[in-house]
């Protein structure tokens, strides 16, 4: 799948598979370089989709109030700024809803402990014997990069490696410590002040994702990714600058019209790859956390906070919220 990998890394952060790290060794952002032809059809891509800018909103039906916090799962001190800001909200909030809250964590801990199976090979071919001898070299010298070595790397799921290759390498070096992001921050806050903190979906959703893609789709989200690595400090930074400029569906819609230009891909292939893409990781989760912000709304206010990505489109979670009569507004922080 051309390009697509590195929107993954977002997503299995937001699972907690990875410590967190500052997002200080990213390089450029791709925006730079974009000749105005394509900055012009990425913009219209952009503007075509309801709530398409934005990070930070407010929901409400009658009582009934839902602060919404988009986030950017990696550690970044410009977070500092917006979680006091958004710390008012949290405190008055009744519940806290994240992606993946304590006990959902704690949770997911605890099964790949007792059952590493889930991203671990312990039976048939390693990862070396099912990827072509050139990818595999390649595979082997991108994970050392990233301070794995090979013999570990061949045991891992192909699943397992899109997500490790989705940090970039200078990241990976400076992981330590636990996640945190803006959603863990935001989970702190809540946790101090003896706020409820819920998961907006069970915490084995992560593996349920990648069940839905076949095993040649994820050999080929390694084999585009590694055709990319030269390019992933960047990647990372125009990803990050995307967020705080409250831009993150405009670096979805960048990576689509850069895909076009990738060989062998027409645009019917790269769009119907996004479609399967968006529906799994975006849509279909929109889908089933409405009726848990909504029965959450219900009994006081609510502070949620989920990766940026899942606000816009028409399967957005404040289009979703608009469609159930809340009226959505814009939240300006100072």
């Amino acid at each position: 799948m051309p390009r697509l990998s590195r929107l993954i890394s977002a997503f299995a952060l937001t699972f907690q598979l990875f410590p967190a790290a500052q997002a200080e060794c990213f390089a450029h952002s791709i925006l730079e370089d974009l000749p105005n032809e394509k900055l012009a059809k990425l913009q219209a891509a952009t503007d075509a989709v309801p709530y398409a800018t934005g990070n930070f909103w407010r929901a409400i039906r009658g009582d009934e109030v839902v602060t919404i916090a988009g986030t950017y799962h990696l550690d970044d001190p410009r977070h500092a700024a917006n979680l006091a800001a958004l710390r008012p909200f949290i405190l008055e909030a009744k519940t806290v809803l994240v992606e993946a809250g304590p006990e959902e964590t704690k949770a997911l801990k605890s099964l790949i402990a007792r059952d590493p199976s889930h991203i671990v090979i312990q039976s048939g071919p390693t990862l070396m014997e099912q990827l072509p001898p050139e990818v595999w070299t390649d595979l082997a010298t991108a994970l050392a990069d990233r301070g794995i070595p090979a013999f570990m790397a061949a045991k891992f799921k192909p699943w397992y490696v899109v997500a490790m290759l989705s940090v970039p390498p200078c990241l990976m070096a400076e992981m330590k410590g636990e996640p945190k992001g803006l959603d863990g921050m935001v989970i702190d806050t809540a946790t101090a002040a003896n706020i409820p903190v819920q998961g907006l979906e069970p915490f084995d959703t992560v593996f349920k994702i990648f069940e839905q893609f076949s095993d040649a789709e994820i050999i080929s989200m390694i084999q585009s990714t590694l055709a990319l690595e030269d390019q992933a400090d960047d990647q990372a930074a125009t990803l990050a600058e995307g967020y705080f400029a409250g831009d993150s569906r405009k670096i979805w819609e960048l990576t689509r019209v850069m895909s076009y230009d990738m060989p062998g891909y027409t645009h019917e292939q790269v769009d119907a790859e996004f479609a399967k893409m968006d529906k799994v990781l975006i849509a279909d989760r929109n889908r089933s956390w409405i009726p848990v912000l909504t029965a959450a709304a219900k009994e006081g206010p609510v502070f949620a906070a989920f990766g940026a990505l899942h606000l816009s489109g028409e399967a957005g979670i404040l289009n979703l919220l608009k469609a159930e009569g809340y009226d959505i507004k814009p939240l300006t922080l100072p």
